[in-house]
């Protein structure tokens, strides 16, 4: 049984927590508590990975390395756009997300949906800016326990991304020759 004073400070807590996302958000409809529990789990998920590498005795660099920043960084760029916006990757953002339209090539507009649990879920899975956030993690995580797959991987993404860019480049000039 949970004494008397629990309940009254469980219940002190919520009435604070929903004030202040009342006072937060006013009139509109803002998922703080989506929001806490996406940085309770995403704090789980880096401690876990972490935990893991202390438990096979890696070693952590002094410092990365500036290639690996590179590297690491036009990675997690390809990697959470492909995530987020790409139309292939789209089955994956559908229990969370509604099909808005084109946008770009080969990427969609999706909006989150409003339903509770998952209106954040849409938001994290929609967004590359917040998608990179896990993704980086994920590929560091993957350089300090497996990092000869990490980097081939991060290398066939970021070749991915320079392929991107030529392709785009090449677009934009066949249009401007063409006057397209």
């Amino acid at each position: 049984m949970v004494a008397p004073t629990d309940n009254r400070l469980g219940h002190r807590v919520r009435t604070l927590l929903r004030r202040t996302g009342h006072e937060y958000a006013g009139t509109r409809n803002r998922p703080l508590r989506g929001y806490l529990a996406a940085m309770a789990g995403f704090g789980v998920y880096t401690a876990s990975w972490a935990t893991v590498v202390r438990l096979r005795g890696r070693p952590l660099p002094d410092r990365p390395e500036p290639w690996d920043v590179l590297l690491t960084s036009v990675a997690t760029f390809r990697l959470s756009r492909l995530l987020s916006k790409a139309s292939v990757t789209s089955p994956l953002r559908a229990p969370f997300t509604t099909y808005v339209g084109p946008q770009g090539p080969a990427e969609l507009h999706e909006e989150a949906r409003t339903e509770t649990g998952k209106e954040t879920v849409g938001e994290l899975v929609t967004c590359p800016f917040c998608m990179s956030v896990w993704v980086a993690s994920t590929l560091v995580a993957g350089q300090l326990l497996a990092p000869r797959a990490t980097r081939t991987a991060m290398g066939a993404l970021t070749a991915l991304a320079g392929a991107d860019a030529l392709q785009l480049t090449y677009a934009a000039l066949v249009d401007r020759t063409t006057g397209g």
